[in-house]
């Protein structure tokens, strides 16, 4: 049997009966599907969901019709903030669901649905998610532990350990950063110090010569490591503007 995995769901969807029609849905998926599991979180309107946004979801499930924004507005300044989210519109207007795409929206799904649709679209989901559910094994003393990359933040130098800080918290492993940087290098993650190593998925602007993550961590940036921080930073973002 595959190894149970946890996805982080969002709903974002004003009504209520429609909100615990995607919870039950989620629930028998699980049920037939028991190597899926979901933690599922409900938000009436986008606002609250987008106030202080961190890229902890890995599925959003969007109604398009939403009282003080509507979804593709939503899914646009989502996109902004998170570009690797696994997004879902859930709309009773087939019209507005086509132009998903303008906001990379895996799929859509048709009010009212049947299960069968439901089942296949999620399995979709869950299949991406698990291609990008890459992981490292932290090596402990006497005791190893595995952590999502998604889930990192940055990775510390201290002492003679290593912080990997995640949002739930940071957990000490042994090693060198020097391993650490050839292993997860090509996964993005950039060198901006001495001591640091970051995830850019985390990062949310660049203030005079400190990195800021999204939980508002400040790193400075190492004169010696500017240069290529930032080109590796131009790089993921796809582009080749200079800072």
């Amino acid at each position: 049997m595959r190894e149970q995995e946890l996805f982080t769901v969002a709903i974002l969807e004003d009504e209520q009966p429609a909100a615990d029609r995607l919870r039950s849905c989620l629930a028998r998926f699980t049920a037939d599907h028991p190597e899926a599991r979901f933690d599922v979180t409900s938000f009436a309107e986008p606002t609250a969901f987008l106030e202080g946004y961190k890229p902890q979801w890995d599925i959003v499930f969007m109604d398009i019709e939403m009282p003080n924004m509507d979804g593709m507005a939503a899914a646009r300044r989502l996109r902004a903030l998170d570009e690797q989210v696994v997004l879902i519109f859930v709309t009773n207007m087939a019209q507005f669901a086509s132009k998903g795409y303008e906001v990379d929206a895996l799929d859509y799904i048709i009010k009212p649905f049947l299960y069968a649709d439901f089942e296949r679209k999620v399995a979709r989901a869950v299949k991406l998610c698990s291609a990008e559910a890459e992981s490292i094994i932290i090596q402990q003393r006497g005791n190893s532990q595995r952590l999502l990359l998604r889930e990192i933040s940055y990775i510390e130098v201290r002492g003679h350990n290593l912080e990997f800080h995640t949002e739930r918290g940071s957990v000490r492993g042994t090693g060198s950063l020097q391993d650490v940087e050839s292993a997860l290098g090509r996964h993005g993650f950039l060198r901006c110090g001495k001591p640091y190593l970051v995830n850019p998925r985390h990062l949310s602007g660049i203030r005079g010569q400190s990195a800021i993550l999204s939980d508002g961590t400040e790193l400075p940036i190492g004169r010696a490591f500017r240069k290529s921080f930032m080109q590796g930073l131009a790089y993921s973002l796809g582009d080749d503007c200079v800072f």
